[in-house]
């Protein structure tokens, strides 16, 4: 009897765990798994399996990809990472009962299980890692199995030395950080991130109501705005930093995060080259040098540009794929349907029709030529003019927005400063450049109390003036 209530409470401590720590992926920190699979890549291709995982550490290489796989999916990921971190108890709990009595072996489980937990919170950590740590703790525990005494230590040193080969030495720096911690601000941007990878954009602009304070979210929420035709009006809702919160430079002094986002901007703007130079070099700041995210950015960016060839390489390896696949065989130039034909023709208008020379952050001129190919762009038209805006460039502002004026409150705000400097916010002028009288009237109220209107471009400019 003491036995049994002994296995049930061993039973019940491994389901708590379970569930505290699915609970916590699945319902907290979901698109911190959902990310990690875009920079992985497993392909079901025997090729390219021997070629990528031979050598020291295969094993929890391979599984750890095999793994990561399946974090696209939102429960099964959570359940799956889950399960490696209540294995990681269990077997450490079963360790410790060769020793000592269960009173002891369960805080020591609770606190390796928490250790593993902690790291799996990481921003740049892989699932291998615990993949890893969980299988030589196997052989740690299948050696203490052995049952003569004097054979547990050198059966446990054979499994170890054995699991070098398979597994790499656990003192390995690349093993993976030892300790961290969760971030709900970090999770937030990723959730922002994830969506606009794969341009939910109804659940991005909800995602990005909230202002964090940071700059790569500001990037984010602002692509957001942008794709719901409401840039104008949400801009100055949130925290910008120059032309930093609409275009994000690839740089190797920012960090792999920053420079994986880099291209959405270009990619949805209909940049084509600056989208491709971004997607290429987020795969070589990835941590494995693969993202399954960029290798699709890539064939749908050679696909718009019309190089079937190229495409054809990318498609043909997300094609191996267990996530990717059908989308890739969709996308072969054999397969194309009407609803693809008029994703490519939509895209296509917006491709600039003459070379443009860029200069190191000096994006307007792109900005003008995309508009120049295309002046129903509406993602350029919002982000030209809130350019200008975060320049404090209002005669350039001015002559762009009269060349087509769109609504948009910042744009008003924009004018209403522009006239101010010239001494003309009268009727006539505020007729003429379209500006309503309930903006007029709001200017009135800023002088008397600015601080009242800090989601205003107004606010935005008296501050920075008063630098």
């Amino acid at each position: 009897m003491k036995k049994i209530n002994e296995n049930n409470f061993g039973w019940m401590a491994a389901g708590l765990a379970f569930l505290s720590s699915y609970a916590f992926f699945q319902f907290a920190y979901p698109y911190h798994l959902m990310r990690r699979e875009q920079l992985d890549l497993f392909l079901y291709d025997t090729q390219y399996i021997s070629e990528t995982y031979g050598g020291i550490g295969w094993l929890s290489r391979f599984s750890g990809d095999f793994v990561d796989q399946f974090l696209y999916f939102p429960v099964l990921g959570p359940v799956l990472i889950a399960l490696l971190l209540t294995g990681v108890g269990a077997v450490v709990y079963g360790i410790c009962r060769q020793f000592m009595a269960r009173k002891f072996a369960l805080p020591v489980a609770a606190l390796f299980f928490a250790w593993s937990f902690m790291r799996e919170t990481g921003t740049q950590y892989l699932t291998q890692y615990t993949v890893a740590t969980l299988t030589y703790l196997l052989l740690i525990y299948a050696g203490l199995k052995v049952r003569k005494t004097w054979m547990k230590p050198i059966a446990v040193c054979i499994f170890l030395s054995a699991g070098i080969y398979c597994l790499d030495k656990p003192w390995h720096p690349q093993y993976g950080p030892l300790w961290s911690t969760p971030s709900v601000m970090i999770e937030k941007v990723m959730a922002i991130d994830v969506n606009v990878s794969r341009g939910n954009w109804k659940k991005t602009y909800k995602l990005s109501r909230e202002n964090l304070h940071n700059n790569e979210a500001s990037y984010l929420s602002n692509l957001a705005d942008a794709a719901n035709g409401r840039l104008g009006d949400e801009i100055f809702s949130r925290t910008q930093d120059y032309t930093n919160s609409l275009f994000l430079w690839v740089s190797d002094q920012v960090s792999q995060f920053t420079n994986g986002m880099a291209g959405e901007a270009w990619y949805n703007l209909g940049d084509m080259t600056l989208a491709e130079q971004s997607a290429i070099v987020a795969l070589q700041f990835s941590p494995k040098h693969t993202g399954a995210r960029y290798i699709t950015r890539l064939a749908q960016v050679t696909l718009i540009n019309g190089e079937y060839g190229a495409a054809q390489k990318y498609l043909t390896m997300l094609s191996k794929t267990l996530t990717y696949r059908r989308w890739a065989i969709s996308m072969m130039p054999e397969n194309h349907d009407r609803k693809t034909e008029k994703w490519l023709a939509d895209a296509r208008r917006n491709l600039a029709v003459g070379d443009i020379v860029y200069g190191i952050n000096d994006f307007r001129p792109v900005l003008k030529g995309l508009l120049e190919a295309n002046p129903d762009n509406s993602l350029a038209r919002q982000y030209l003019l809130c350019y200008d805006l975060l320049l404090f460039e209002l005669d350039d502002f001015m002559e762009d927005y009269m060349e087509m004026p769109i609504e948009g409150r910042a744009y008003e705000e924009g004018a209403l400063i522009w006239l101010s400097i010239r001494g003309q916010v009268d009727d006539a002028h505020t007729r003429q450049l379209g500006i309503s009288e309930q903006s007029v009237r709001r200017l009135a109220s800023f002088y008397q109390d600015p601080e009242r209107y800090r989601n205003t471009y107004w606010y935005y400019y008296m501050s920075e003036m008063q630098k």
